[in-house]
């Protein structure tokens, strides 16, 4: 069985060579960094099996490192943090981070976290929603068009996988308010009408398609 690679990006020596070993021991192949930039072009020109990232990090950011990764590719990233840093959770969750771990971890959760989302990169290759050469999958919150990564926020993402999942049914603005937002959203329909603009942006007008319809009086609708 092929050996699974992982890029591992930290600028504490002590904590990367830690990795590697543990990472190494249970079989993984592992590539140190612990610049943002040479991390980014090396995530960019190599297809690694997860990525490793820390936001504290020289040159560029961990955050901006994930945020530049997303425009391209969609491989698995786990975040390392300080306990403390909750704005950084929250801005990499929304920007397409797997998952996060806080320093300090344990090792055994963090390597259960590798395993789980290694192998749902795997299995999520078989699971996509598929209109035209629209393309979403749920499992790894990837959607491409004619094969090409479409960048969209954890909120745009929602929107789009609800109306997949509701393929040639006209969805009323109240009903994506309460599924994609949650019943204790307050606030007015029109911000779904925002986010349809957001998507027609992405998707429709990036390539001259019509995706998502509009009946009137009614909703949206994906056919």
């Amino acid at each position: 069985m092929d050996r699974k690679s992982i890029l591992i990006v930290e600028d504490e020596a002590q904590i990367s060579r830690f990795l590697q070993l543990e990472l190494e021991h249970e079989n993984y192949a592992c590539t140190i960094c612990g610049d943002g930039r040479e991390a980014l072009n090396i995530a960019l020109a190599a297809d690694f099996d997860l990525i490793i990232l820390d936001v504290m990090l020289p040159s560029l950011n961990g955050i901006e490192v994930l945020r530049r990764l997303r425009m391209s590719k969609q491989t698995p990233v786990i975040i390392l943090t300080a306990r403390d840093q909750v704005v950084d959770k929250v801005t990499g969750l929304d920007i397409g981070a797997n998952d996060y771990m806080t320093k300090p971890f344990a090792i055994e959760e963090l390597l259960a976290r590798i395993r789980l989302h290694t192998k749902n990169a795997v299995a999520s290759s078989t699971n996509n929603m598929i209109c035209g050469d629209l393309s979403v999958n749920p499992d790894a919150r990837v959607a491409t068009y004619a094969g090409a990564p479409i960048d969209l926020t954890k909120k745009e993402f929602d929107l789009l996988l609800y109306l997949m999942q509701h393929r040639n049914v006209v969805i009323s603005r109240e009903t994506l308010l309460d599924e994609v937002w949650g019943f204790d959203f307050y606030g007015s329909t029109n911000v779904v009408d925002v986010y349809i603009r957001y998507l027609r942006a992405k998707i429709d007008n990036t390539y001259k398609v019509n995706i998502i319809e509009t009946v009137r009086g009614a909703g949206y609708v994906i056919r």
